[in-house]
């Protein structure tokens, strides 16, 4: 499988339901991020990336093949109040308007329990939970003011049962995500903004390959009912409809995308 397969829904015709939609994608320079940023740009959306690792505009642009006008790149540690505060109010001064936020930022070091150490217990939960609620704090006011806004959170198949590959960090923050997507979710559906949680099972992303050893993935999805690992697109699909109007009746959800792993 090429990178590009990888990354790009098999569609021949995008359509434009986020047309004039501005959108923050953290964690957007690689696997899933990358490709939800992808998914959103070619919808019409203006998808500002936040990553630490944030390549430059001209760069992204044409790794997604849209336009440079669709795209803006932010270095950002969202576990960072500050950088978090000054990047929001980069986009807000940018385009006036902030729509959608997804949060894609995640780690998820398979360090055994007994020998993770107090500080990379709180580096994940940091940058799985202090970061979703950083960034979710910091845009809310404006979907708010709005009247209408989207937030997809990134959860996992740990969320609900354990990690296959991250560690018992990564759990407990897959978890404490899904509760303040709840949690938000009543608290701002009154107001137009809905929020949710995306919970990928094994998806072939460089995160993924780094955690497992080489075949493992493969091995680990063959008895799924659908007997494959899941492609980053795959899930940007999922985030793409949550974040456009068909999905207005949808709030407080955590979506399963990770081909049956749950059920057998």
């Amino acid at each position: 499988m090429s990178a590009d397969e990888g990354l790009r829904a098999p569609t021949s015709a995008d359509s434009v339901e986020l047309e004039g939609r501005v959108a923050i994608v953290t964690g957007g320079a690689s696997g899933m991020g990358l490709a939800t940023v992808h998914a959103l740009a070619r919808r019409g959306a203006t998808v500002a990336v936040f990553d630490l690792a944030a390549p430059g505009r001209t760069e992204l642009a044409s790794m997604l093949d849209v336009g440079v006008d669709r795209v803006r790149s932010v270095a950002v540690d969202v576990t960072d109040s500050g950088q978090v505060d000054r990047a929001v109010a980069s986009v807000l001064a940018e385009q006036a308007r902030l729509d959608i936020l997804v949060n894609a930022a995640g780690i998820a070091p398979p360090t055994p329990f007994e020998d993770i150490t107090e500080d990379e217990w709180s580096r994940v939960l940091a940058v799985n939970v202090n970061g979703t609620f950083l960034c979710c704090q910091r845009a809310l006011p404006a979907m708010r003011d709005g009247g209408w806004g989207r937030i997809v959170n990134f959860s996992s198949t740990a969320g609900k049962t354990i990690s296959t590959a991250g560690g018992a960090h990564y759990t407990t923050a897959k978890h404490g995500v899904l509760g303040l997507t709840r949690h938000l979710a009543k608290a701002y559906g009154p107001v137009g903004v809905t929020v949710n949680a995306v919970c990928p099972g094994l998806i072939d992303t460089p995160m993924a390959r780094g955690l497992l050893p080489e075949g493992s993935l493969e091995r680990a999805t063959a008895s799924y009912p659908v007997p494959r690992v899941g492609l980053p697109w795959e899930v940007a699909e999922l985030v793409a409809f949550l974040a456009s109007d068909r999905a207005a009746y949808i709030t407080g959800a955590a979506v399963d995308i990770n081909g049956g792993d749950l059920i057998v």
